[in-house]
Protein backbone atom coordinates (compact mmCIF):
# COMPACT_ATOMS: atom_id res chain seq x y z
CA UNK A 1 0.00 0.00 0.00
CA UNK A 2 1.17 3.38 -0.93
CA UNK A 3 1.01 6.49 1.44
CA UNK A 4 -0.44 8.16 -1.84
CA UNK A 5 -2.96 5.67 -1.80
CA UNK A 6 -4.34 6.17 1.83
CA UNK A 7 -3.91 9.97 1.22
CA UNK A 8 -6.37 9.79 -1.46
CA UNK A 9 -8.49 7.75 0.74
CA UNK A 10 -8.24 10.54 3.36
CA UNK A 11 -9.60 12.99 0.39
CA UNK A 12 -12.70 10.18 -0.92
CA UNK A 13 -13.74 10.76 2.77
CA UNK A 14 -13.50 14.19 3.18
CA UNK A 15 -15.58 14.77 -0.06
CA UNK A 16 -17.60 12.26 0.99
CA UNK A 17 -18.28 14.02 4.32
CA UNK A 18 -18.81 17.51 2.46
CA UNK A 19 -21.22 15.86 0.77
CA UNK A 20 -23.02 14.01 3.44
CA UNK A 21 -23.25 17.66 5.16
CA UNK A 22 -24.89 19.59 2.40
CA UNK A 23 -27.57 16.92 2.13
CA UNK A 24 -28.15 16.87 5.51
CA UNK A 25 -28.77 20.88 5.57
CA UNK A 26 -30.61 20.50 2.45
CA UNK A 27 -32.68 18.21 4.19
CA UNK A 28 -32.63 20.76 6.87
CA UNK A 29 -33.49 23.58 4.78
CA UNK A 30 -36.85 21.63 3.13
CA UNK A 31 -38.17 19.98 6.10
CA UNK A 32 -37.52 22.91 8.08
CA UNK A 33 -36.80 20.85 10.83
CA UNK A 34 -33.92 21.75 13.25
CA UNK A 35 -30.33 20.18 13.09
CA UNK A 36 -29.34 17.29 15.12
CA UNK A 37 -27.94 17.55 18.23
CA UNK A 38 -26.42 14.18 18.06
CA UNK A 39 -22.99 15.65 17.54
CA UNK A 40 -22.70 17.92 20.61
CA UNK A 41 -24.29 14.64 22.37
CA UNK A 42 -21.59 12.51 21.32
CA UNK A 43 -18.71 15.30 22.01
CA UNK A 44 -20.02 15.61 25.70
CA UNK A 45 -20.33 11.69 26.31
CA UNK A 46 -17.10 11.80 25.07
CA UNK A 47 -15.23 14.16 27.12
CA UNK A 48 -17.03 12.57 30.17
CA UNK A 49 -15.30 9.44 29.67
CA UNK A 50 -11.88 11.10 28.77
CA UNK A 51 -12.47 13.14 32.07
CA UNK A 52 -11.87 16.76 29.68
CA UNK A 53 -13.88 19.66 30.78
CA UNK A 54 -14.80 21.82 27.94
CA UNK A 55 -16.09 24.73 30.45
CA UNK A 56 -19.53 25.78 30.89
CA UNK A 57 -21.99 27.92 28.96
CA UNK A 58 -21.68 29.66 25.62
CA UNK A 59 -18.12 28.86 25.46
CA UNK A 60 -18.61 24.95 26.20
CA UNK A 61 -22.08 25.16 23.28
CA UNK A 62 -19.53 26.38 20.75
CA UNK A 63 -16.60 23.84 21.71
CA UNK A 64 -19.40 20.81 21.53
CA UNK A 65 -20.76 22.46 18.25
CA UNK A 66 -17.05 22.78 16.76
CA UNK A 67 -15.80 19.32 17.81
CA UNK A 68 -18.61 17.92 16.66
CA UNK A 69 -18.44 18.37 13.18
CA UNK A 70 -14.78 17.98 13.38
CA UNK A 71 -15.60 14.29 14.82
CA UNK A 72 -17.67 13.82 11.90
CA UNK A 73 -15.10 14.58 8.99
CA UNK A 74 -12.74 12.68 11.24
CA UNK A 75 -15.10 9.50 10.91
CA UNK A 76 -15.80 10.18 7.15
CA UNK A 77 -11.96 10.68 6.64
CA UNK A 78 -11.13 7.47 8.49
CA UNK A 79 -13.62 5.44 6.62
CA UNK A 80 -12.30 6.69 3.11
CA UNK A 81 -9.07 5.27 4.97
CA UNK A 82 -10.12 2.05 5.60
CA UNK A 83 -11.29 2.03 1.99
CA UNK A 84 -7.81 2.71 0.38
CA UNK A 85 -6.84 -0.42 2.60
CA UNK A 86 -9.69 -2.46 1.40
CA UNK A 87 -9.34 -1.39 -2.08
CA UNK A 88 -5.48 -1.79 -2.20
CA UNK A 89 -4.83 1.25 -4.67
CA UNK A 90 -7.73 0.12 -7.56
CA UNK A 91 -10.42 1.60 -8.64
CA UNK A 92 -13.49 -0.14 -7.28
CA UNK A 93 -17.15 -0.89 -9.22
CA UNK A 94 -19.48 2.59 -8.25
CA UNK A 95 -22.21 0.77 -6.88
CA UNK A 96 -20.97 -1.53 -4.78
CA UNK A 97 -18.04 0.99 -3.82
CA UNK A 98 -20.91 3.32 -3.03
CA UNK A 99 -22.47 0.61 -0.64
CA UNK A 100 -19.38 0.01 1.09
CA UNK A 101 -18.49 3.36 1.77
CA UNK A 102 -22.12 4.57 2.76
CA UNK A 103 -22.58 1.48 4.90
CA UNK A 104 -19.08 1.43 6.18
CA UNK A 105 -19.48 5.38 7.37
CA UNK A 106 -23.01 4.82 8.94
CA UNK A 107 -22.32 2.01 10.58
CA UNK A 108 -19.11 3.62 12.27
CA UNK A 109 -21.22 6.92 13.20
CA UNK A 110 -24.79 4.63 14.03
CA UNK A 111 -22.88 2.71 15.79
CA UNK A 112 -20.76 5.03 18.13
CA UNK A 113 -23.85 6.79 19.24
CA UNK A 114 -25.51 3.29 19.89
CA UNK A 115 -22.69 2.20 22.31
CA UNK A 116 -22.45 5.69 23.81
CA UNK A 117 -25.95 5.26 24.68
CA UNK A 118 -26.93 8.88 23.11
CA UNK A 119 -29.83 7.07 20.60
CA UNK A 120 -31.22 3.32 20.02
CA UNK A 121 -31.95 2.75 16.04
CA UNK A 122 -34.15 0.54 17.15
CA UNK A 123 -36.40 3.22 18.20
CA UNK A 124 -35.97 5.10 15.24
CA UNK A 125 -39.30 5.97 12.68
CA UNK A 126 -39.42 5.45 9.02
CA UNK A 127 -38.55 9.21 8.82
CA UNK A 128 -35.69 9.23 11.03
CA UNK A 129 -34.13 5.87 9.26
CA UNK A 130 -33.93 8.25 6.03
CA UNK A 131 -32.35 11.25 7.15
CA UNK A 132 -30.02 8.95 8.00
CA UNK A 133 -29.58 6.91 5.14
CA UNK A 134 -30.04 9.35 2.31
CA UNK A 135 -27.06 11.36 3.43
CA UNK A 136 -24.65 8.33 4.00
CA UNK A 137 -25.44 7.38 0.40
CA UNK A 138 -24.03 10.69 -0.48
CA UNK A 139 -21.50 10.12 1.21
CA UNK A 140 -20.71 6.95 -0.41
CA UNK A 141 -21.55 8.13 -4.03
CA UNK A 142 -19.22 11.01 -3.37
CA UNK A 143 -16.57 9.37 -1.88
CA UNK A 144 -16.41 6.35 -4.21
CA UNK A 145 -16.71 8.54 -7.09
CA UNK A 146 -13.56 10.34 -5.84
CA UNK A 147 -11.60 7.44 -4.86
CA UNK A 148 -12.32 6.10 -8.91
CA UNK A 149 -11.82 9.52 -9.96
CA UNK A 150 -7.73 9.85 -8.04
CA UNK A 151 -7.10 6.52 -9.98
CA UNK A 152 -4.66 6.55 -12.78
CA UNK A 153 -7.65 4.45 -15.14
CA UNK A 154 -6.06 0.63 -16.52
CA UNK A 155 -3.85 1.10 -19.81
CA UNK A 156 -5.42 -0.50 -22.68
CA UNK A 157 -3.32 -3.41 -24.50
CA UNK A 158 -3.09 -1.93 -27.78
Amino acid sequence: MRRADLADGAIAGAVGSTALNVVSYLDIVLRARPASSTPEETVDRLARIAHVDLGSGAPAANRRSGLGALVGYGLGIAAGVGFALYARGRRQPLPMATGVLGAGVMTMTDGSITALGISDPRTWRRADWISDIVPHLAYGLVAAATWNRLRRPRRRDR
